[in-house]
C-alpha cells in the first residue's frame, strides 16, 4: 500500500493476547476491587468509560495475570462490536479484561503509539476485517487474525505527523458533533420552559388517554427484508434514533409481496408517527417522525405508524416521547419478554399523556423547526468533514502527503 512499508502487527507487538470471564475460574464479580473491561466500557469514540467497568478481587486478577493490563496497552475488541479501540491510561490501572477483548502491547520502537491507533481506526484495516469474515454473520477474530493485521510504517518522525493531522482533523468532527448534541439540549430546555416537567406537570395540563388523539395505529409487514433493492424501501426499528429517520442503512422488500399482502396500503406518508411497540427494553416505545424519502416506502411489524388529531402536533409528541413521563407510563403497560419486549395498540391508546393547548404546542414546533433548521446546515457540515477526514487518513496512509 502506497510508499511505506508494510509490517505486520504481531512483528511489532511482544504481547497479543485476550482476556476470559472471571466465572469460567469459579470467582464472581464484586462492588469494589480491580477494574474488570469489557466492550461496552469502550465508547465509539475510544474513549474509556469508568461507571461502565465491573470489579473482580486481586486473587482472581492473578489468575488472569496474562490479561492484566498495563499502561498505553492497546485494547480491541474481537467480537460482537468489532474494532473498537482504546488506550490504556495510568488512571485506570490496575484492570483486567474479558474474552471478547485483545490485548495488543507495542514493543517496537520504531513504532508511535497514537499512529497504530489510527491505523487500527482506518479503512485500510476495516477492510482486512472483510476479507477475514467469509460470508458469516458476526466476524469473531482469533488473535491470529488480529497478528496478521498488517499496516503501513513510515519513519518515526513521518508517523507522529501523520498521528497530528489525523488528530486535529478528529477535533474538528467532535466539535461540529458537540454543536448538534447542544442543539438538542436547547430543544429539551424549551420543551421544560415552556411546558414544565411532564412528570409533575407544575403547570397542571389536562391528562388524557392517548387515544383521544391518536386517529390511526396500523402495525406494518413481517419479512425476510434484502439489502438489495428489490421493489421498496423497509423502514426498521433500527432506521428510528434518537427522534429521527436515519435511513443510512435501508432494507427492501418486493412491491409485488409474494405472500399476498397489498404493499401500497403500508405506504407511509410524511408526518406519519412512527412507534416501535417490540424491542429490547432500552429501545422500545422510540418514536420519530416519518420523512418523504422522495420513493413510496413501507415498515416492518415491530413498528406501527400513528397519525394524531389536529388537538396534538407530531412535532410536539415526538419531543414529549423523549421524557421520562411517557417512559414511565410506557413501563406499565409493556409486556417483558426473554428477548423482546412489546405492548399492545389497546394499552397504548389507553396510556395517559399531557396535552397543553394546541396554540403552545405548534408554538413549540415552529421553535424546533427553526433548529433543525441550524442542525442541517451543521449535518452537512459534518458529513463533509467526515468524508475529508477519510479521504486524508488514506492520502496519509499512501504516503501522498508526506
Amino acid at each position: 500500500m502506497g510508499k511505506w512499508e508494510m509490517v505486520r502487527l504481531g512483528d511489532i507487538s511482544d504481547l497479543i493476547t485476550k482476556g476470559t470471564t472471571p466465572t469460567t475460574l469459579g470467582y464472581s464479580f464484586q462492588d469494589a476491587g480491580i477494574n474488570f473491561i469489557k466492550i461496552e466500557s469502550i465508547g465509539e469514540t475510544g474513549e474509556l468509560i469508568p461507571d461502565k467497568f465491573q470489579h473482580i478481587s486481586e486473587e482472581c486478577s492473578q489468575k488472569l495475570k496474562r490479561s492484566i493490563l498495563k499502561e498505553n496497552d492497546i485494547l480491541f475488541s474481537i467480537a460482537g462490536a468489532l474494532g473498537r479501540i482504546a488506550i490504556v491510561s495510568a488512571e485506570i490501572l490496575p484492570a483486567n479484561i474479558n474474552q471478547a477483548l485483545a490485548i495488543i502491547r507495542i514493543s517496537s520502537e520504531q513504532v508511535d503509539l497514537e499512529y497504530v491507533t489510527i491505523a487500527l481506526r482506518s479503512n485500510y484495516v476495516f477492510e482486512q476485517f472483510q476479507k477475514q469474515k467469509q460470508g458469516v454473520a458476526q466476524l469473531n477474530l482469533s488473535l491470529k487474525n488480529i497478528a496478521d493485521i498488517t499496516i503501513p510504517l513510515p519513519p518515526m518522525e513521518v508517523q507522529r505527523q501523520i498521528a497530528d493531522v489525523i488528530d486535529r482533523a478528529s477535533v474538528l468532527i467532535e466539535k461540529r458533533k458537540a454543536q448538534i448534541d447542544k442543539l438538542d439540549l436547547l430543544v429539551k430546555a424549551q420543551f421544560i420552559e415552556m411546558f414544565g416537567d411532564p412528570v409533575t406537570n407544575p403547570k397542571g395540563w389536562e391528562m388524557i388517554p392517548l387515544g383521544e388523539v391518536a386517529t390511526k395505529i396500523r402495525s406494518g409487514l413481517s419479512r425476510k427484508l434484502s439489502s438489495d433493492d428489490i421493489g421498496v424501501p423497509v423502514i426498521r426499528s433500527t432506521n428510528m434514533i434518537n427522534g429521527q429517520l436515519d435511513i443510512s442503512d435501508i432494507k427492501y422488500w418486493y412491491l409485488d409481496d409474494p405472500q399476498g399482502a397489498d404493499v401500497p396500503s403500508y405506504y407511509l406518508k410524511d408526518g406519519d408517527v412512527l412507534v416501535n411497540f417490540i424491542n429490547s427494553n432500552e429501545h422500545i416505545g422510540k418514536v420519530c417522525i416519518y420523512k418523504d424519502m422522495g420513493r413510496d416506502c413501507i415498515y416492518t411489524t415491530n413498528i406501527f405508524v400513528m397519525n394524531l388529531n389536529d388537538q396534538c402536533n407530531t412535532t410536539w409528541f415526538n419531543q414529549y416521547a423523549k421524557t421520562q413521563a411517557y417512559k414511565f407510563r410506557l413501563n406499565n403497560i409493556i409486556q417483558p419478554a426473554v428477548n423482546q419486549s412489546s405492548f399492545t395498540t389497546a394499552n397504548y391508546r389507553k396510556m395517559l399523556m399531557l396535552l397543553p393547548p394546541i396554540s403552545l404546542q405548534n408554538q413549540f414546533a415552529t421553535f424546533v423547526h427553526r433548529v433543525e433548521a441550524q442542525k442541517s446546515v451543521l449535518q452537512q457540515s459534518l458529513t463533509k468533514l467526515e468524508q475529508n477526514y477519510k479521504s486524508l487518513m488514506q492520502k496519509c496512509f499512501r504516503g501522498d502527503i508526506f
